[in-house]
């Protein structure tokens, strides 16, 4: 589709009709019916629309609904030579990614006052080219304070256990843990937290090249302590809590145990945990330093097991870049190198390739891309094709094989994990309320077009 064929479709009605359109949780014949931005009806495909500007599906690919990312480090402003709204955005396009939730670090300044939101915000109006809402940051200066930020319409408050990498984003102790979680109860929002205890985490600084020291460095009985203090901070005091980017699957027994149990907890996991192994890291690769680590094979299976049983909620990209030359730090010492992974343009393709290998159909994975991460932000009506919902789209090439190059990429950075990896399953169109934003013929298409989401309004003009 070229950009003056999407002119025409931004009239006041449109028709997509698609041979496999993703719809109540499968995929069949469908003409979803577009007015002004908003899905008006979903038919069946063959059925007339008298005046809509008609546009098809090609048969080799299918219709999905936008998808949604809930952990993305956009890092505008303050470290916008890392990433910035537009880049970011752009990837996420490109990525079939319609609405992401931005992270309350590493921005300067980070989101932890309403009127670091405010800047934030200023700066993601203009450039977004997809839907931006916002978390607010839960750290040691600022508890007790939180309704502000509540009010201003951030969809929860992420925390850390261990440093989180950067001095002006605080972790928080037990005590404050237990102040945060009885303080987001009161609320009726959410505490999403980086679940790593730091009295378990080994070694400061340099730890070599060699990929095992610093996986050693992070041992999983880490991530399963902290678990385990999110679970009964949260059963004391009746808040709704979520783990962010699990890597132990080992954690999982507890988790469930703690769901059984009544409390409420929502739990992701990321494309880079699913897709990537401990034992296939090169030395130096420092690319592919995250915290927590990517673990071994097996480790791997056990997530994906949690993935199929439902115990993990959502699969996001946690999209954490940087520079080049801070993601190679040390000269690939995994000590010295920034930790984060950059994949927000290529999360589905890669989930969906490994999927493939393990006889897992769309289906299955395309919640944990949509409705999954939408419920874990609280972003109603969002991540399905049903009638009332914006019509954000995704036109995916489920066969389409292609070799992912970091220099193509649209985010700022030319470094990730996935350069060169080959996979299956493109992105070859996306639409923001019925509006083309992206193609793979010809790129980014309009100008921005998203809007700042709040979790107290919606959508805020």
């Amino acid at each position: 589709m070229n950009v003056a064929t999407n002119a025409a479709m931004t009239g006041p009605r449109q028709v997509v009709r698609a041979e496999r359109a993703f719809v109540g949780g499968a995929f069949r014949p469908a003409a979803v019916v577009v007015e002004d931005g908003r899905i008006v009806d979903v038919l069946s495909e063959e059925a007339a629309v008298p005046g809509a500007h008609e546009l098809r599906v090609p048969g080799d690919a299918v219709l999905l609904p936008g998808l949604v990312d809930s952990h993305v480090h956009v890092n505008d402003p303050g470290r916008t030579e890392w990433e910035g709204f537009g880049t970011a955005t752009a990837a996420a396009a490109a990525g079939g990614v319609t609405t992401i939730v931005d992270m309350p670090l590493n921005s300067l300044p980070p989101t932890t006052t309403v009127a670091a939101l405010a800047t934030k915000q200023a700066v993601a109006a203009p450039a977004a080219l997809v839907d931006v809402g916002f978390w607010g940051g839960a750290v040691p200066e600022n508890l007790g304070s939180l309704t502000g930020l509540h009010e201003a319409g951030v969809y929860g408050f992420k925390s850390f256990l261990a440093p989180s990498g950067v001095a002006e984003f605080g972790h928080l102790d037990l005590a404050a843990l237990d102040a945060a979680m009885a303080e987001v109860a009161r609320l009726g929002s959410r505490l999403i937290v980086h679940a790593e205890d730091p009295a378990l985490i080994h070694g400061d600084g340099a730890l070599g090249r060699a990929y095992d020291g610093f996986l050693r460095s992070r041992p999983p009985a880490s991530e399963a302590a902290a678990v385990a203090a999110v679970v009964a901070a949260a059963r004391r005091h009746g808040a709704r809590a979520h783990i962010l980017h699990l890597s132990d699957g080992g954690s999982l027994p507890a988790i469930r145990a703690a769901r059984a149990d009544g409390v409420d907890l929502t739990v992701e996991t990321c494309p880079h945990y699913l897709t990537l192994t401990a034992e296939e890291i090169p030395d130096g690769a420092s690319e592919f330093k995250c915290c927590p680590p990517i673990r071994d094979t097996a480790n791997r299976d056990l997530l994906w097991a949690g993935l199929l049983d439902g115990t993990i909620d959502a699969v996001v990209s946690d999209h954490s870049p940087s520079t080049v030359e801070r993601k190679q730090a040390g000269g690939g010492d995994f000590g010295l190198a920034w930790g984060g992974i950059s994949g927000l343009q290529v999360g589905l393709s890669a989930v969906w390739t490994e999927a493939r290998t393990r006889g897992i159909d769309l289906e299955t994975v395309v919640p944990w891309f949509t409705t999954g991460p939408a419920g874990v932000a609280g972003l109603e009506g969002l991540g399905a094709i049903v009638p009332g919902a914006p019509a954000h789209l995704t036109e995916l090439g489920v066969d389409d094989r292609f070799v992912v190059d970091a220099r193509a990429l649209l985010h700022k950075n030319p470094i990730t994990a996935y350069d060169g990896r080959a996979l299956r399953g493109r992105v070859r169109r996306t639409w923001l309320r019925g509006q083309q934003v992206y193609s793979d013929a010809h790129g980014v298409t309009g100008p921005p077009a998203g809007r700042l989401l709040t979790a107290r309004t919606g959508v805020a003009a």
